[in-house]
């Protein structure tokens, strides 16, 4: 599961995450709770960059499941989208 912010010009990438990362490697990475983690540290990189309105692009995915996880945690963590 991966996550990022684009810029409005779609040239620059201003926050990313992914369960690649060493920090949420441990353990599952392919069900809701690893999702969330992932909306979780997506949505602090975002505010950390100034950002904090985003448009939700699901890239053709139905918004459940793990891509619902995704999105909730970031706007728990203040995000807006």
């Amino acid at each position: 599961m991966y996550a990022q912010v684009i810029d409005g010009g779609g040239e620059r990438i201003v926050a990313h995450a992914s369960t690649l990362e060493a920090p949420l490697r441990e353990g599952q990475t392919g069900n809701k709770a690893a999702a969330a983690e992932v909306g979780t540290l997506i949505a602090k990189r975002a505010m950390e960059a100034g950002v904090k309105q985003v448009a939700f692009d699901r890239a053709g995915y139905k918004y459940h499941g793990r891509v619902k996880s995704l999105a909730e945690a970031a706007r728990e963590e203040g995000l807006v989208f």
